[in-house]
């Protein structure tokens, strides 16, 4: 009977984890600030949209340079 108990709550302590670092992996996704300099355009691979969702707390364009991202303000791009 106890060690019922014992699986039962490793289990729990199991899931509880996973659910925490799957959650930590999705919002870690995400643009949590902008940046305020401009980007040379010939150094620019593609963008993508960030919108406020579930994990993700602003809303973003996401910049693709090589080897790494840069999150930007909607409201302020220009065209």
């Amino acid at each position: 009977m106890a060690s019922g108990k014992v699986c039962f709550m490793a289990t729990l302590c199991s899931l509880v984890i996973l659910s925490t670092f799957i959650g930590s992996t999705q919002s870690a996704s995400c643009c949590l600030s902008y940046t305020s300099r401009r980007l040379p355009c010939q150094r620019l691979l593609g963008y993508t949209v960030q919108t406020i969702n579930t994990s993700c707390d602003i809303n973003a364009i996401i910049f693709h340079l090589r080897g790494r991202f840069v999150c930007a303000d909607p409201s302020s791009i220009r065209t």
